[in-house]
């Protein structure tokens, strides 16, 4: 199983006697599993039985789940509410008794509040759990569709942050390589700082020479820091091959890699090492955008 992305979309249609309905599922980022059903009054139970399947599948993401019923014509169907209508003809009565207003039209009436309804009428009972059991199938549909979509997003992200690590790897083996973090090259920075303060006199005691390179280099060593940006490197590839969700571990990850990177940073004794801490802070945020889509 490859990593999963949180963004998706998954869609699916049924129908059953004189109904017919379509599932909508949207996925996006977010920090945990958080499941909104949107159904027509009197679907509660389907709600639930979803609900449990989709928390069975999914583990991360904001997601949306809509079912919109419909009559066999294709239109919502729609019902007077005879108690609202009475009530309101009743009180436009009232009103014309005390005002001279014109005469309210039938639409201007089909307006008010509670008088015009959409038609939720339920199945008998003999064929209730038969359109329950069409409404859960043709959720899996849609529950699928959505799992296929986040799984064909979490594979371009895989090949995005296989990349970046990468280069990541790259930029590590860069500071490791670079030859100013030799103490001979720290000697050398030394003599040239004294001599330029020293307007050009550069007798210089070898062994307290050699002593502050060597203390210098101590205090600039960054092979700790490029030793465990290695590990993590080797725990970011084998996140990319776990069957689980790993996006939180990936954003663990993620701030270890800032601290190192800005550890060498502070670290640096020369521009040529810093302009590569800075670039691997670059990709590391780079990264860090990324792996907030991964589930």
């Amino acid at each position: 199983m490859a990593i999963s992305s949180m963004t998706g979309y998954g869609r699916s249609e049924g129908a059953f006697e004189e109904r017919t309905w379509y599932w909508e599922l949207r996925s996006v980022n977010g920090r945990g599993l958080d499941l909104k059903f949107r159904l027509p009054p009197g679907f509660d139970k389907v709600e639930q039985i979803c609900r449990k399947r989709a928390q069975s599948v999914l583990g991360r993401g904001n997601v949306q789940c809509n079912l919109m019923i419909t009559v066999s014509d294709g239109k919502p169907s729609f019902q007077i509410n005879q108690a609202a209508l009475e009530q309101a003809l009743s009180y436009l009565q009232i009103v014309a008794q005390r005002v001279d207003t014109a005469p309210s039209s039938g639409t201007s009436i089909l307006a008010m509040p509670g008088v015009l309804e959409r038609f939720s009428e339920e199945p008998s009972t003999e064929d209730q759990e038969s359109l329950y059991e069409a409404l859960n199938t043709s959720f899996e549909d849609a529950l699928a569709a959505l799992t296929k979509a986040r799984e064909a997003e979490g594979e371009h992200l895989r090949v995005i942050v296989a990349g970046l690590l990468q280069q990541i790897a790259d930029l590590v083996q860069l500071a490791t390589d670079n030859p100013a973090r030799t103490p001979r090259a720290i000697q050398d920075r030394i003599k040239k700082q004294i001599a330029l303060l020293s307007g050009g006199q550069t007798r210089l005691d070898e062994e307290r020479l050699h002593q502050e390179a060597m203390l210098l280099a101590t205090k600039a060593d960054i092979q700790e820091e490029l030793d465990r940006l290695r590990a993590h490197i080797v725990a970011a590839g084998d996140l990319l091959l776990a069957g689980q969700p790993v996006g939180r571990k990936f954003d663990f990850l993620t701030q270890e890699f800032n601290r190192e990177a800005n550890t060498l940073c502070s670290k640096s004794n020369d521009p040529s090492l810093t302009k590569t801490g800075l670039a691997l802070k670059a990709v590391v945020d780079q990264l860090r955008e990324q792996i907030q889509n991964i589930e």
